[in-house]
């Protein structure tokens, strides 16, 4: 990570940049579940993606040949893009956003709300689809999170999301690939 981006990237992380508190899609637990379970109406139905959640295995060459380097870095340097600086942050359309290296759907616009911190964030995922881990990469435990499939670096998950979920899935753009609904 850049130095300039450290202290944005740590106080966004933190959930202090400063954040609305947008409604959402999700009143309930029983909604959020509902929109776990029903991901898929918001696919593209034009859209070709293998949905398997069978491991793909590249090389860290094989993956930078493949990805833009910004992406690259993000995905398997785990690296933090900077806030505010994708576009898919303010992105509004019905869709799914899925994984930048292998393309696995992870969240839909659905679980997206604004959190005010400069990243695309969301308040649940799909299903099976991210996979956590600690990281005492800063100063405090967070948690990090990645592509089940890929194994690339998505971004990490906060407490600190309204009701009522509480759960901030708080994800580099430069990650993901957004497929509108159409």
């Amino acid at each position: 990570m850049k130095r300039r981006h450290l202290l944005l990237s740590l106080l966004g992380s933190l959930g202090l940049a400063g954040r609305s508190r947008s409604l959402h899609a999700a009143d309930t637990k029983a909604d959020v579940e509902a929109l776990k379970e029903d991901w898929q109406t918001l696919l593209n139905p034009a859209a070709e993606l293998d949905l398997s959640l069978d491991p793909v295995e590249k090389s860290k060459d094989e993956w930078r040949e493949l990805l833009p380097e910004e992406s690259f870095e993000v995905l398997f340097e785990e690296e933090t893009e900077p806030p505010f600086s994708n576009a898919l942050n303010a992105e509004k359309r019905a869709g799914v956003y899925v994984c930048r290296a292998c393309d696995l759907p992870l969240f839909t616009s659905a679980m997206k709300y604004d959190s005010g911190t400069g990243w695309p964030s969301f308040f649940a995922s799909i299903p099976e689809h991210l996979a956590t881990k600690p990281d005492h990469l800063l100063w405090v435990e967070r948690t990090e999170y990645h592509c089940v499939r890929c194994g690339g670096h998505q971004g990490h998950v906060f407490d600190d999301c309204p009701a009522p979920t509480h759960e901030r899935w708080c994800n580099n753009g430069l990650a993901l690939r957004f497929i509108a609904r159409a």
